[in-house]
């Protein structure tokens, strides 16, 4: 049998599929409860609203979200943060100019990347940034 220490709690348990002990997914599973049925009644409470009547967690609630378990299709108001900046969004990881600012950052590592080529005359020794974490 395999053990482990609940990330939830620190108790020892054994390990399962939702890699936590048992009474922390019932108390999950309690605030879910809690979190859908407060939804039911209030369809457009934000995440705050959410979070203090029912006492659970942003970061939890915001799990049941990116899980599926909670719905803001019919939620108007409801939205998480982004998180990069914290800033409420409504559907994928980032808000858009966290987004903006990635691809940005992406795109211009990448052209530096190309400038600095073996062969490109600048007669320097380059480097990828997966050499950085190749362990010499």
């Amino acid at each position: 049998m395999n053990l482990g220490n609940c990330p939830r709690c620190g108790r020892l348990y054994a390990l399962n599929f939702r890699d936590m002990c048992s009474e922390c997914l019932k108390e999950i599973e309690k605030e879910y409860e809690k979190c859908a049925t407060f939804l039911r009644e209030q369809k457009g409470a934000t995440i705050h609203e959410v979070s203090e009547a029912t006492e659970v967690s942003i970061r939890q609630i915001t799990r049941f979200i990116r899980e599926g378990r909670i719905s803001i299709a019919n939620a108007p108001n409801m939205a998480y943060p982004c998180e990069v900046c914290g800033t409420l969004i409504r559907e994928s990881n980032m808000c858009e100019s966290c987004r903006t600012r990635l691809t940005r950052e992406l795109r211009q590592a990448a052209e530096a990347d190309q400038d600095h080529q073996p062969g490109s005359g600048k007669g320097k020794e380059t480097y990828r940034a997966v050499d950085k974490l190749r362990k010499y």
